[in-house]
Protein backbone atom coordinates (compact mmCIF):
# COMPACT_ATOMS: atom_id res chain seq x y z
CA UNK A 1 0.00 0.00 0.00
CA UNK A 2 2.71 2.51 0.87
CA UNK A 3 4.34 1.63 -2.32
CA UNK A 4 1.20 2.00 -4.23
CA UNK A 5 0.79 5.59 -2.29
CA UNK A 6 4.10 6.52 -3.36
CA UNK A 7 3.82 5.47 -6.74
CA UNK A 8 0.72 7.80 -7.04
CA UNK A 9 1.89 10.69 -5.83
CA UNK A 10 4.88 10.84 -7.84
CA UNK A 11 2.53 10.71 -10.63
CA UNK A 12 0.26 13.74 -9.03
CA UNK A 13 4.20 15.28 -9.17
CA UNK A 14 5.02 14.29 -12.47
CA UNK A 15 2.13 15.53 -13.87
CA UNK A 16 2.26 18.42 -12.16
CA UNK A 17 5.93 19.43 -13.57
CA UNK A 18 4.73 18.95 -17.18
CA UNK A 19 1.66 20.98 -16.79
CA UNK A 20 3.88 23.91 -15.86
CA UNK A 21 6.32 23.41 -18.56
CA UNK A 22 8.34 25.86 -19.38
CA UNK A 23 9.32 26.75 -16.27
CA UNK A 24 12.61 28.24 -17.87
CA UNK A 25 13.37 29.22 -20.97
CA UNK A 26 13.38 26.75 -23.88
CA UNK A 27 16.25 26.25 -26.24
CA UNK A 28 15.61 26.60 -30.51
CA UNK A 29 18.24 25.29 -31.87
CA UNK A 30 19.03 26.40 -35.03
CA UNK A 31 22.19 24.29 -37.00
CA UNK A 32 23.06 27.12 -39.48
CA UNK A 33 23.82 30.56 -39.42
CA UNK A 34 21.02 33.78 -38.65
CA UNK A 35 19.03 35.13 -41.31
CA UNK A 36 18.98 32.66 -43.52
CA UNK A 37 15.60 30.04 -44.34
CA UNK A 38 15.68 27.81 -41.60
CA UNK A 39 16.56 31.06 -39.29
CA UNK A 40 13.99 33.03 -40.16
CA UNK A 41 11.26 29.98 -39.55
CA UNK A 42 12.87 29.25 -36.29
CA UNK A 43 12.03 32.82 -35.00
CA UNK A 44 8.30 32.71 -36.41
CA UNK A 45 7.76 29.97 -34.34
CA UNK A 46 9.48 30.80 -31.59
CA UNK A 47 7.99 33.90 -31.54
CA UNK A 48 4.18 31.90 -31.64
CA UNK A 49 5.27 29.78 -29.25
CA UNK A 50 6.34 32.77 -26.49
CA UNK A 51 2.93 33.74 -26.75
CA UNK A 52 0.72 30.40 -26.68
CA UNK A 53 2.74 29.06 -23.76
CA UNK A 54 4.76 32.17 -21.80
CA UNK A 55 8.43 31.74 -20.57
CA UNK A 56 10.89 32.79 -23.40
CA UNK A 57 12.13 30.47 -26.53
CA UNK A 58 15.17 31.71 -27.67
CA UNK A 59 16.68 30.54 -30.75
CA UNK A 60 20.15 29.64 -30.53
CA UNK A 61 22.14 29.65 -33.78
CA UNK A 62 24.91 26.26 -34.16
CA UNK A 63 26.54 26.47 -37.46
CA UNK A 64 28.94 24.04 -38.98
CA UNK A 65 29.25 21.03 -40.82
CA UNK A 66 26.20 21.41 -42.90
CA UNK A 67 24.08 21.26 -39.74
CA UNK A 68 25.38 18.34 -38.09
CA UNK A 69 27.16 19.98 -35.30
CA UNK A 70 23.88 21.01 -34.05
CA UNK A 71 22.17 18.17 -34.77
CA UNK A 72 24.39 16.13 -32.44
CA UNK A 73 24.25 19.07 -29.56
CA UNK A 74 20.35 18.09 -29.79
CA UNK A 75 20.87 14.40 -29.63
CA UNK A 76 22.87 15.24 -26.38
CA UNK A 77 20.54 17.32 -24.75
CA UNK A 78 18.17 15.91 -22.29
CA UNK A 79 14.67 15.09 -23.74
CA UNK A 80 12.78 17.26 -21.26
CA UNK A 81 11.17 20.00 -23.45
CA UNK A 82 13.45 22.81 -23.28
CA UNK A 83 15.79 22.24 -26.15
CA UNK A 84 14.13 22.20 -29.79
CA UNK A 85 15.17 21.63 -32.84
CA UNK A 86 14.32 24.04 -35.85
CA UNK A 87 16.29 22.59 -39.21
CA UNK A 88 16.45 22.30 -43.03
CA UNK A 89 16.62 18.72 -44.61
CA UNK A 90 20.18 18.36 -44.27
CA UNK A 91 21.48 17.38 -41.03
CA UNK A 92 17.86 14.66 -41.40
CA UNK A 93 18.63 13.14 -44.65
CA UNK A 94 21.58 14.39 -46.06
CA UNK A 95 24.83 14.99 -44.17
CA UNK A 96 24.83 11.40 -42.18
CA UNK A 97 25.43 9.70 -45.51
CA UNK A 98 28.47 12.03 -45.95
CA UNK A 99 29.92 11.77 -42.97
CA UNK A 100 30.78 8.31 -40.63
CA UNK A 101 31.27 10.26 -37.80
CA UNK A 102 27.89 12.47 -37.82
CA UNK A 103 27.91 12.04 -34.30
CA UNK A 104 23.95 10.91 -34.14
CA UNK A 105 21.44 8.76 -36.18
CA UNK A 106 18.79 11.08 -37.59
CA UNK A 107 16.07 7.65 -37.79
CA UNK A 108 16.67 7.06 -34.07
CA UNK A 109 18.01 10.12 -32.11
CA UNK A 110 15.28 12.64 -32.66
CA UNK A 111 11.35 12.85 -32.06
CA UNK A 112 9.98 14.28 -34.89
CA UNK A 113 6.86 16.85 -34.32
CA UNK A 114 6.29 18.53 -37.83
CA UNK A 115 7.69 19.36 -41.07
CA UNK A 116 6.96 23.07 -40.95
CA UNK A 117 7.33 24.18 -44.50
CA UNK A 118 9.13 23.09 -47.60
CA UNK A 119 9.98 24.89 -51.01
CA UNK A 120 11.14 23.98 -54.44
CA UNK A 121 14.42 25.27 -56.15
CA UNK A 122 15.02 26.95 -59.42
CA UNK A 123 16.94 26.49 -61.66
CA UNK A 124 18.91 29.89 -62.06
CA UNK A 125 21.12 31.57 -64.50
CA UNK A 126 22.20 35.19 -64.80
CA UNK A 127 20.06 37.55 -66.55
CA UNK A 128 23.18 37.75 -69.77
CA UNK A 129 23.41 34.18 -69.83
CA UNK A 130 22.73 32.41 -73.44
CA UNK A 131 21.03 29.78 -71.84
CA UNK A 132 16.81 30.42 -72.00
CA UNK A 133 15.62 26.90 -71.38
CA UNK A 134 15.93 23.39 -69.57
CA UNK A 135 16.71 22.38 -72.95
CA UNK A 136 19.10 24.63 -73.51
CA UNK A 137 21.42 23.59 -70.65
CA UNK A 138 20.57 19.59 -71.53
CA UNK A 139 21.61 20.50 -75.24
CA UNK A 140 24.86 22.40 -73.91
CA UNK A 141 25.83 20.05 -71.50
CA UNK A 142 25.42 16.95 -73.83
CA UNK A 143 27.75 18.57 -76.41
CA UNK A 144 30.09 19.80 -74.16
CA UNK A 145 30.16 17.66 -70.73
CA UNK A 146 31.74 18.49 -67.63
CA UNK A 147 32.21 21.89 -68.53
CA UNK A 148 28.98 23.97 -67.12
CA UNK A 149 29.58 25.44 -63.72
CA UNK A 150 27.20 25.07 -61.09
CA UNK A 151 27.37 26.90 -57.73
CA UNK A 152 26.24 25.39 -54.29
CA UNK A 153 25.91 26.82 -50.69
CA UNK A 154 28.61 23.77 -49.90
CA UNK A 155 28.83 20.35 -50.47
CA UNK A 156 25.87 17.75 -49.23
CA UNK A 157 23.73 20.91 -49.16
CA UNK A 158 20.01 21.37 -51.43
CA UNK A 159 21.04 23.03 -54.58
CA UNK A 160 24.36 20.57 -54.56
CA UNK A 161 22.02 17.71 -54.38
CA UNK A 162 19.66 18.32 -57.27
CA UNK A 163 22.29 19.52 -59.48
CA UNK A 164 23.63 15.87 -58.91
CA UNK A 165 20.33 14.32 -59.12
CA UNK A 166 19.61 16.63 -62.31
CA UNK A 167 22.54 15.34 -64.03
CA UNK A 168 21.88 11.71 -62.71
CA UNK A 169 18.24 11.97 -64.67
CA UNK A 170 19.46 14.03 -68.05
CA UNK A 171 22.48 12.18 -68.78
CA UNK A 172 24.30 14.55 -68.12
CA UNK A 173 27.73 16.10 -66.04
CA UNK A 174 28.52 19.58 -65.27
CA UNK A 175 31.29 21.03 -62.62
CA UNK A 176 29.90 21.72 -59.03
CA UNK A 177 31.35 24.67 -57.82
CA UNK A 178 31.05 24.57 -53.62
CA UNK A 179 30.79 27.81 -51.34
CA UNK A 180 31.11 28.34 -47.83
CA UNK A 181 27.35 29.40 -47.94
CA UNK A 182 24.62 30.59 -49.93
CA UNK A 183 26.13 34.44 -49.82
CA UNK A 184 29.44 34.25 -51.41
CA UNK A 185 27.56 31.51 -53.93
CA UNK A 186 24.97 33.89 -55.10
CA UNK A 187 27.29 36.55 -55.31
CA UNK A 188 29.52 34.82 -58.08
CA UNK A 189 26.39 33.65 -59.63
CA UNK A 190 25.13 37.34 -60.14
CA UNK A 191 28.49 38.02 -60.94
CA UNK A 192 28.90 35.58 -64.11
CA UNK A 193 32.02 33.62 -62.85
CA UNK A 194 29.43 30.43 -62.75
CA UNK A 195 26.99 29.37 -65.09
CA UNK A 196 24.10 27.89 -62.96
CA UNK A 197 22.30 27.07 -59.74
CA UNK A 198 19.74 24.88 -57.96
CA UNK A 199 18.72 27.94 -55.51
CA UNK A 200 16.08 27.65 -53.19
CA UNK A 201 13.06 29.62 -54.61
CA UNK A 202 12.69 32.31 -51.65
CA UNK A 203 16.16 33.01 -52.36
CA UNK A 204 16.18 33.60 -55.97
CA UNK A 205 12.86 35.18 -56.29
CA UNK A 206 14.05 38.85 -55.42
CA UNK A 207 16.70 38.40 -58.23
CA UNK A 208 14.77 36.89 -60.57
CA UNK A 209 12.26 39.89 -60.21
CA UNK A 210 15.01 42.48 -59.93
CA UNK A 211 15.94 41.24 -63.67
CA UNK A 212 19.39 39.98 -62.28
CA UNK A 213 18.81 36.41 -63.13
CA UNK A 214 16.88 34.25 -64.91
CA UNK A 215 14.41 31.27 -64.14
CA UNK A 216 14.39 28.28 -66.47
CA UNK A 217 12.65 25.80 -64.45
CA UNK A 218 11.27 24.89 -61.00
CA UNK A 219 11.79 21.33 -59.37
CA UNK A 220 7.93 21.27 -57.89
CA UNK A 221 5.24 19.41 -58.85
CA UNK A 222 3.37 22.59 -60.73
CA UNK A 223 4.55 25.75 -61.28
CA UNK A 224 4.75 28.23 -58.28
CA UNK A 225 1.92 31.27 -57.93
CA UNK A 226 5.24 33.65 -57.34
CA UNK A 227 7.12 32.41 -60.65
CA UNK A 228 4.11 31.56 -62.58
CA UNK A 229 6.01 31.63 -65.85
CA UNK A 230 8.58 29.08 -64.73
CA UNK A 231 7.85 25.68 -66.07
CA UNK A 232 7.84 22.55 -63.54
CA UNK A 233 11.23 20.15 -64.50
CA UNK A 234 9.16 17.93 -65.73
CA UNK A 235 6.89 19.96 -68.49
CA UNK A 236 10.40 20.82 -69.32
CA UNK A 237 10.82 17.06 -70.33
CA UNK A 238 13.31 16.44 -67.01
CA UNK A 239 11.83 13.55 -64.91
CA UNK A 240 12.66 12.57 -61.34
CA UNK A 241 13.84 15.99 -60.33
CA UNK A 242 10.80 17.08 -58.21
CA UNK A 243 12.80 18.47 -55.08
CA UNK A 244 11.80 20.73 -52.03
CA UNK A 245 13.63 21.76 -49.53
CA UNK A 246 11.99 21.63 -46.28
CA UNK A 247 12.48 23.15 -42.61
CA UNK A 248 10.80 20.98 -39.60
CA UNK A 249 10.44 20.62 -35.86
CA UNK A 250 11.74 17.92 -33.89
CA UNK A 251 13.63 17.28 -29.99
CA UNK A 252 16.18 15.05 -27.94
CA UNK A 253 14.29 11.19 -28.36
CA UNK A 254 12.21 10.59 -25.11
CA UNK A 255 10.41 14.09 -25.30
CA UNK A 256 7.22 13.86 -22.76
CA UNK A 257 3.89 12.56 -25.22
CA UNK A 258 1.83 15.96 -23.65
CA UNK A 259 4.68 18.38 -24.19
CA UNK A 260 5.04 16.83 -27.96
CA UNK A 261 1.37 17.17 -28.42
CA UNK A 262 1.88 21.02 -27.37
CA UNK A 263 4.39 21.56 -29.61
CA UNK A 264 2.69 19.93 -32.55
CA UNK A 265 -0.51 21.81 -32.14
CA UNK A 266 1.34 25.12 -31.24
CA UNK A 267 3.29 24.59 -34.49
CA UNK A 268 0.04 24.10 -36.85
CA UNK A 269 -1.50 26.95 -35.18
CA UNK A 270 1.30 29.40 -35.75
CA UNK A 271 1.46 28.19 -39.43
CA UNK A 272 -1.77 28.43 -40.37
CA UNK A 273 -2.02 31.52 -38.42
CA UNK A 274 -3.42 34.15 -41.56
CA UNK A 275 -0.18 36.84 -40.41
CA UNK A 276 2.11 34.09 -40.40
CA UNK A 277 0.98 31.67 -43.30
CA UNK A 278 0.57 34.95 -46.20
CA UNK A 279 4.29 36.04 -45.06
CA UNK A 280 5.31 32.74 -45.48
CA UNK A 281 3.58 31.89 -49.10
CA UNK A 282 4.39 35.49 -50.42
CA UNK A 283 8.16 34.32 -50.36
CA UNK A 284 7.57 31.01 -51.78
CA UNK A 285 7.15 28.26 -49.12
CA UNK A 286 4.42 25.96 -49.08
CA UNK A 287 2.53 25.03 -45.52
CA UNK A 288 2.88 21.56 -44.55
CA UNK A 289 1.96 21.01 -40.70
CA UNK A 290 2.13 17.18 -40.98
CA UNK A 291 1.65 14.92 -38.03
CA UNK A 292 4.70 12.95 -36.49
CA UNK A 293 3.90 10.12 -37.97
CA UNK A 294 3.64 11.58 -41.05
CA UNK A 295 7.34 13.55 -40.85
CA UNK A 296 9.02 10.05 -39.64
CA UNK A 297 7.62 8.41 -42.82
CA UNK A 298 8.46 11.22 -44.98
CA UNK A 299 12.16 11.66 -43.56
CA UNK A 300 12.72 7.76 -43.84
CA UNK A 301 11.50 8.30 -47.89
CA UNK A 302 13.86 11.42 -48.27
CA UNK A 303 16.59 9.33 -46.47
CA UNK A 304 16.65 6.60 -48.33
CA UNK A 305 16.09 8.85 -51.61
CA UNK A 306 18.80 10.87 -50.89
CA UNK A 307 21.29 8.16 -49.68
CA UNK A 308 20.89 6.56 -53.59
CA UNK A 309 21.60 10.09 -55.01
CA UNK A 310 24.82 10.34 -52.64
CA UNK A 311 26.17 6.99 -53.58
CA UNK A 312 25.68 6.94 -57.41
CA UNK A 313 27.19 10.56 -57.94
CA UNK A 314 29.57 9.45 -55.25
CA UNK A 315 29.48 12.65 -53.34
CA UNK A 316 31.58 13.04 -50.55
CA UNK A 317 31.18 15.77 -47.76
CA UNK A 318 35.01 17.20 -48.50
Amino acid sequence: MRRLIASMLLTVAMTGVQAAWPEKPVTVLVPFPAGGSTDNVARILSAKFQAEFGGSFVVDNRPGAAGMIGAAIVKRAPADGYTVFVSSLGPFVIGPHLSKNAGYDPLKDFEYISVAVQAPNVLAVPANSPFKTVQDVIAYEKANPGKMTFASAGNGTSDHLTAELFWQQTGTSGIHVPYKGGAPAMNDLLGGQVDATFMNINTAVPHIKAGKLRALGITSTKRSPILPNVPTMEESGVKGVTVYSWQAVAAPKGLPADIKSKLHAATVAALNDPAVKSKLLDVGFEIVANTPEQFAAFQASEFSRWKKVIELGKITGD
